[in-house]
């Protein structure tokens, strides 16, 4: 980290919300006059006064990643700054950590200042106490979920435990090292907001001066206490920082000593890492019978009432593209395709119209417009989930023909992300999501070699696995990063923080962990399961991951196939159990999430994958992309693997 008097940051950016006049930039200035970055005046974040300041109110972390790539072009375009030799200092104030991924990568020498999510609970005291001149009938506008209720309603309790677990899971993702890797790149939590205190005047009740209008927002002397106390964090030794905040205290600016003139981190403070004590709290178990059409309970979700809507996010696996690479046969597609019957194509939706023939949205023929609810698209990655589930989401709403709170949907993903997850989480009533795991897909490689024209093709398909020498350390790196995605999807997945509602679940459907190639009589890959590409699957091969894919769906939590081996066998197809005709979740398996731990392919995923994902639902935005794209070094190799990863391979 530089040193705080010859090396301090050039660059200050924020994102944040927009601060007065004692800010942080004028406390660094005092250091290095040239420092640059901080906004000036009052505007957008689009006016040229603003210059790297990006933050925008009421911005939630499904925000971030575009303004951290907003803040990455700002910085490569200004001819006043050096991009690759300047210093920078990024503070986030806000609920994610996507820009700590979007940064990691693309800007180097950062530091990111993480302020932890603040506690809003005291700030009720502004709008319940009578005698305070505060705009109540703003409350419901400004955070309806904070400001308004009764004292110890459902609602505030739920409040505080998501804000305590917020900041658990900030601090076990940040506490973990996964961001101390790198000798120019750290992130560190301020943690000073956990516990903020009202100020008081002299009558006893709070002094809206450090307020604005509203009484929500600080004012100008709000801001200015805020920026002291931020800055003292950043000095304060890691392990040492104040956990508290009063707005009213005669808060003295800390200087930096001779004998330590950085700005604090894990490394320059020699802080170790504690290890992460996971929790045992029980996951409530409501097994609740249903019949009726429009059921509530996710985990009996009856293959008799079936699913009412079909839905499909995914990448090039199963999008129309990537069926052939010269006809283009979309009823082949595995999860959404609807053409014909399951005598003539075996689909996802095929399978199900077997249970309920009023099934719809599905895509058939070859056309966009007939293409239903599928936002497939062809070469979609993690990033890429958002859009999608934005666009799903606005088909649903807008349609005529389902009634969008009561019709069950039915969203498979294959891809490795979980933004829709996340997004349908808080937008859409009634789903149960398949999450398809990632194949292992360094079998490609075998393909690859049994072909002169498969050679040639598939290494344009897929540079990163085909190139890449026998042994090589690129090729183990790309082996291990697989593994991880698969590992840290399932502990995802499996944490339990999904089922925590009635109306929605996420289950794991590995049958692609383990999946053997498929081989003609004479030993070789058996290229009638792929298309032209020798990589995308050919119509034969979609049947197959269809059918393996609707096995899945049946098999209990923990007892699921976890290979495939592409036989011509029909009688595969598996039926429900009469005694049992749920589609399989976590909790209709008899499972806590704990308990399936075991069932990670690499154990040396790190815990904080669970905790971070068992707290962050909370958000509408996604504050779990970095956490299955793994880490952003590895991002280009990994984005070219869920790109194409149609490919079967041999474990």
């Amino acid at each position: 980290m530089p040193r705080l008097v010859q090396e301090l940051p050039q660059i200050i950016s924020w994102i944040w919300t927009r601060n007065t006049v004692d800010f942080l930039g004028d406390i660094f200035r005092e250091f290095n006059v040239t420092i640059l970055g901080y906004s000036t005046g009052i505007g957008s974040e689009n006016d040229s006064n603003a210059f790297l300041n990006q933050a925008v109110p009421g911005a939630q972390a499904e925000h971030l990643p575009a303004q951290a790539r907003n803040l990455v072009r700002l910085m490569k375009t200004d001819p006043r700054i050096d991009f690759s030799a300047d210093w920078k200092l990024i503070t986030v104030h806000i609920g994610g950590n996507d820009l700590c991924n979007s940064c990691k990568d693309p800007v180097p020498k950062a530091l990111v200042s993480l302020v932890d999510v603040m506690d809003l609970l005291p700030l009720r005291q502004l709008f319940v106490d009578t005698q305070v001149q505060c705009p109540t009938y703003m409350a419901d506008y400004l955070c309806s979920c904070v400001l308004t209720g009764e004292e110890n309603s459902p609602n505030l309790t739920m409040v505080r435990e998501v804000t305590r677990g917020y900041q658990l899971g900030l601090r076990t993702l940040v506490e973990s090292g996964r961001y101390d890797t790198h000798e120019n790149f750290t992130v560190i939590i301020q943690s000073f907001l956990q516990n903020p205190k009202v100020p008081l005047g002299q009558d006893g009740h709070p002094d809206v001066s450090y307020f604005s209008p509203d009484c929500f927002h600080p004012s100008q002397k709000g801001h200015s206490q805020l920026a002291k106390a931020l800055w003292n964090a950043v000095l304060q030794p890691v392990g040492q920082k104040a956990d508290s905040f009063d707005f009213a205290a005669d808060i003295v600016l800390d200087c930096p000593t001779q004998n330590k003139p950085f700005l604090a981190t894990y490394k320059n403070t020699n802080y170790t890492h504690p290890p992460v004590e996971p929790t045992d709290e029980p996951i409530e178990l409501i097994l609740l019978l249903t019949t009726k059409k429009h059921g509530w309970h996710i985990h009996q979700l009856s293959l008799l009432v079936s699913q009412d809507v079909l839905r499909c996010v995914v990448d090039s696996i199963s999008s129309i593209g990537g069926v052939n690479a010269i006809t283009v046969i979309p009823p082949t597609n595995v999860c959404i395709g609807g053409d014909g019957t399951l005598e003539t194509h075996t689909t996802l939706p095929n399978i199900l119209k077997k249970f309920n023939p009023n099934l719809f949205g599905f895509s058939t023929g070859s056309s966009e417009e007939r293409a239903e609810f599928n936002v497939a698209k062809k070469g979609a990655t993690a990033r890429n989930m958002t859009a999608q589930a934005h666009e799903l989401v606005e088909l649903m709403r807008s349609s005529l023909k389902i009634n969008f709170e009561k019709d069950w949907k039915l969203i498979t993903v294959l891809v490795g992300g979980n933004d829709l997850c996340q997004y349908c989480l808080d937008k859409l009533p009634r789903v149960f999501v398949n999450v398809v795991e990632i194949l292992e897909i360094s079998g490609l490689r075998q393909i690859a070699a049994s072909s002169s024209e498969c050679a040639l093709t598939a290494k344009n398909v897929c540079p990163c696995v085909l190139n890449p020498e026998e042994n090589s350390s690129e090729l183990e790196e790309i082996k291990r990063v697989n593994r991880d995605f698969q590992a840290e999807a399932l502990q995802l997945i499996n944490s339990g923080r999904y089922e925590e509602r009635e109306d929605f679940t996420v289950v794991t459907q590995p049958f692609f962990r383990n999946t053997l190639l498929p081989l003609n009589s004479n030993g070789k890959p058996d290229l009638s399961f792929f298309a032209a590409d020798c990589f995308h699957f050919s119509g034969r091969g979609y049947a197959e991951m269809a059918m393996a894919l609707w096995n899945n769906m049946l098999e209990p939590v923990g007892e699921k196939q976890t290979y495939n081996n592409f036989t011509r066998d029909r009688s595969k197809l598996k039926c429900p159990n009469p005694e049992k005709r749920f589609l399989s979740t976590l909790r209709n398996s008899g499972f806590r999430s704990s308990v399936l731990n075991s069932e990670k392919t690499e154990p040396s995923v790190p815990y904080w994958a669970v905790i971070v994902a068992a707290v962050a639902g909370v958000l509408v935005g996604s504050l779990f992309i970095w956490l299955v794209s793994g880490r952003r070094t590895k991002r280009r190799q990994h984005e070219t693997d869920t790109e194409k990863n149609t490919k079967m391979t041999n474990l």
